[in-house]
């Protein structure tokens, strides 16, 4: 068989229309946008038309989306606007965010000395919404919410409208990591009160190096790179156009199938607990993982009932690519955040822990496949 590619929540094959629309930006509209001569302006508009299509599946303003080179950066400029900038000297978050969250918290707290609050989470990652509430309510001065809509490693879905309502009432800003959610999950941003969310196309069959963030109207960011005045004065650079127009392509066939195309992950994953519960006696799964309805359907966190140093290794070398956390932490022996907050029990942390994650490419032979080679290592 050829290879399987299961770790989709670190990055998905980029389609090959998006590669096609590319290509043909790269030798058609090589023009700068900022330039006011006729290849500048057929860039420019090319460029605005990519930001309109894309505010349109968020039913916000186009002039609320600026152009990032992913979600690394787009966590990065609003996270350090909102304290330095906007005034905020608190941050409410868990210890089970990404590490584009959680490394510029940690460098807000040494270097302006604000206050951070980690909520409880219970043994399968999930927030007390009524605890959320009640420590809004007791605290004093400008306030920042940050919580992901979807957690890349275990899957949880976050109640990202009630959490918005609760920061609304209670008047403090909300910034979603929504990396995982976005292409794969419908978001009307006038019925969900979001200040801040970040993409980035690679997560939904686009390019990398290319994303956005959503800045709600009225609110002032501050630029990190000076510079152009580019993207509304927000983002200093040549906006990388090909890309952008990539990533349009990209969100736009997303959207187009979308309900089709998740209902079909959904099965694969079904499909796939129901192999693993009926092949390996004693496997448990990380997070909420095993919910369908309190998990993405792209991603799977099992726990299986045996240990094996080598199980990725050997994985790969069968033709299997999958993950045993955060793709951020490929290379090093540092181990998943998530998981150590999560598995307490040392037993639990003794047992290898994979994170399968799919797409619409996948298919059900793909998983026969993998099932029959993990029994080979029970």
């Amino acid at each position: 068989m050829d290879k399987i590619y299961l770790d989709n929540a670190a990055t998905t094959p980029i389609l090959p229309e998006v590669v096609d629309v590319m290509s043909k930006s790269m030798l058609e509209n090589f023009g700068n946008p900022s330039s006011t001569h006729g290849f500048g302006r057929k860039a420019k508009a090319a460029l605005e038309e990519a930001r309109k299509n894309i505010s349109s599946y968020f039913n916000v303003s186009s002039s609320e989306i600026i152009f990032t080179s992913g979600g690394t950066e787009a966590d990065n400029m609003i996270l350090k606007n909102a304290v330095i900038n906007l005034g905020v000297d608190t941050i409410v978050t868990t210890k089970i965010e990404h590490h584009a969250v959680l490394h510029v918290i940690d460098f807000l707290k040494e270097t302006y000395n604000i206050k951070v609050i980690y909520l409880d989470i219970d043994f399968k990652g999930n927030i007390n919404l009524n605890n959320l509430s009640n420590i809004l309510s007791n605290l004093e001065g400008k306030i920042l919410v940050s919580l992901m809509w979807v957690n890349n490693e275990v899957g949880n879905l976050l109640p990202i409208k009630e959490v918005a309502t609760i920061c609304k009432a209670n008047g403090v800003l909300f910034h979603s990591d929504t990396v995982q959610a976005i292409g794969h999950y419908k978001l009307d941003l006038q019925e969900v009160s979001l200040d801040f969310m970040v993409a980035s196309a690679h997560k939904f069959h686009g390019p990398k190096g290319v994303g956005f963030t959503f800045v709600k109207k009225g609110i002032d960011l501050k630029p990190m790179l000076h510079g152009g005045n580019q993207e509304r004065g927000v983002r200093s650079s040549t906006e990388n156009l090909h890309s952008i127009l990539g990533m349009e392509k990209a969100l736009s066939l997303s959207y187009i199938n979308l309900d089709n195309d998740m209902a079909y992950i959904k099965r694969l994953k079904e499909y796939f607990i129901n192999k693993l519960k009926k092949e390996f006696e004693g496997v448990e799964f990380n997070g909420e993982s095993e919910n369908l309805n309190k998990s993405s359907d792209t991603i799977l966190n099992v726990r299986l009932p045996f240990s094996h140093d080598m199980l990725l290794f050997s994985l790969d070398l069968s033709g299997v690519s999958v993950s045993g956390g955060s793709a951020c932490q490929s290379g090093s022996n540092i181990g998943s955040h998530v998981l150590s907050e999560l598995l307490l029990k040392p037993k639990d942390q003794n047992r290898s822990s994979v994170r399968f994650s799919f797409s619409k490419l996948n298919t059900f032979k793909e998983l026969d496949f993998t099932i029959n080679l993990l029994k080979k290592f029970k």
